[in-house]
C-alpha cells in the first residue's frame, strides 16, 4: 500500500451490508472542472491520483458521470484497466445526472446516464449508484410513476446497481428524498462541516430511517483546508463576512494546539458515530497519503470544545 500500511476503520453503511473506509476519496476536482474549482487538472496527474487511491488503505472511491461530462469516470476507467479491475473489497461509488445541455432527468436519461458510467468504468455493475443533485428537478416529478427515482429503484431490481442512494446539498430537499423509503444511502455535502452544521437534523432522519451516511466536502469546498486569505469561498461561492470570520477564528484556534486546520475539518465528521464515510477530494497522488495522515492526527479534547462554540449558526444558512 503506497499511501499508508495501517488499514482505515470501517463501517457498515447502513443495510446495505457493505462496510466501507471511514475515508472516501471524491473525484469532482481530478476530473477537471476549473468553472467550479478554479483550476485543471492533467489528465496524467489526474490517473496517477486514481492509482494511488487503488494502491491504499481507503478502498472507496466517489465520482459521477456529471463530473466533467463524464471525464471524471474515464479516467478511472483507465486507472482500473491499468490495475486490472476494482481491488477485493473496494467500493466504488457513482452517481446518474441530468443532461446537462437540455436540463433533462426522466426515467430514460437516467439509464442513459447509467449505460455511459458502466461504459466509461469498464464495469458491468455498479456496487453503489446515487441520484445526484435533484434540486434540478421538481420533486413531485422526481418520485412520480415512471420517473427517475422509480428508474434508479428498477435498475437496482434489474442487479446493475447493488444499492442506491441520494446525493445533494439542499437540506430540507433532501429530508423529502429520504422520507420516500426509496433510498438506502445519503449523501450530504458542504452541510456538515466545522462550520457549517446545518444537516444535523437531516443527518439524524437519514439514521433513524435506517439509511447510511456520507458525509461530502469537509473543507466546504476549500475554506477549510487552505484558510479563508487562500481561498475565500465556501460551497463554491464566494463567503460572508460570518464565515470567514469563523473560519479565521478556528484556524487561530488549531494554531494554538499545534494541530493543522484541514486535519479538524476532516476529523469533524470521521469522529461522529452516525457516518459511515467522509468523501475528501484529492487531485494529486501525494495528497492521498497526507489525507490519510490528517485524518490521524492527535487532536486534544479541548480544542473540540473550542470549535464547538466557533460554527456559524443554523440561520445564517439560507442556501
Amino acid at each position: 500500500m503506497s499511501a499508508g500500511e495501517a488499514a482505515l476503520p470501517r463501517h457498515r453503511l447502513g443495510g446495505t451490508g457493505l462496510l466501507v473506509p471511514e475515508i472516501c476519496f471524491g473525484t469532482s476536482g481530478l476530473s477537471g472542472m476549473p468553472a467550479v474549482f478554479g483550476y485543471d487538472v492533467p489528465e496524467d496527474r489526474a490517473v496517477a491520483t486514481v492509482r494511488e487511491v487503488l494502491n491504499s488503505p481507503a478502498g472507496f472511491l466517489d465520482t459521477a458521470a456529471g463530473y466533467n461530462a463524464g471525464r471524471g469516470e474515464r479516467l478511472i476507467g483507465t486507472a482500473l484497466a491499468e490495475h486490472g479491475g476494482l481491488p477485493p473489497g473496494f467500493v466504488l461509488a457513482t452517481k446518474v445526472d441530468r443532461d446537462e445541455r437540455t436540463g433533462d432527468y426522466s426515467a430514460a436519461q437516467v439509464r442513459r446516464s447509467l449505460e455511459g458510467s458502466l461504459e466509461r468504468l469498464g464495469l458491468d455493475r455498479l456496487q453503489l449508484l446515487y441520484l445526484h443533485d435533484p434540486e434540478h428537478m421538481p420533486f413531485d416529478e422526481a418520485v412520480a410513476p415512471g420517473g427517475p427515482v422509480e428508474e434508479l429503484v428498477r435498475i437496482r431490481e434489474e442487479g446493475l446497481a447493488e444499492h442506491i442512494g441520494v446525493a445533494g446539498g439542499p437540506v430540507g430537499l433532501m429530508e423529502r428524498y429520504v422520507a420516500t423509503g426509496a433510498f438506502e444511502v445519503l449523501l450530504t455535502h458542504n452541510r456538515w462541516t466545522l462550520v457549517d452544521r446545518s444537516a444535523d437534523a437531516l443527518i439524524d432522519a437519514a439514521c433513524a430511517a435506517g439509511l447510511g451516511v456520507v458525509n461530502a466536502a469537509p473543507f466546504g469546498g476549500g475554506i477549510l483546508a487552505k484558510g479563508p486569505d487562500q481561498h475565500a469561498r465556501y460551497c463554491y461561492s464566494p463567503a460572508d463576512q460570518v464565515v470567514l470570520t469563523r473560519v479565521r477564528e478556528m484556524a487561530a484556534a488549531c494554531a494554538r494546539y499545534d494541530v493543522p486546520l484541514p486535519a479538524a475539518a476532516i476529523q469533524f465528521a470521521v469522529r461522529d458515530p452516525r457516518i459511515a464515510a467522509t468523501v475528501v477530494g484529492v487531485t494529486r497522488p501525494e495528497r492521498v497519503a497526507e489525507t490519510l495522515r490528517l485524518a490521524a492526527w492527535p487532536i486534544p479534547d479541548d480544542l473540540w470544545l473550542t470549535l464547538d462554540g466557533l460554527h456559524a449558526p443554523p440561520s445564517h444558512w439560507q442556501y
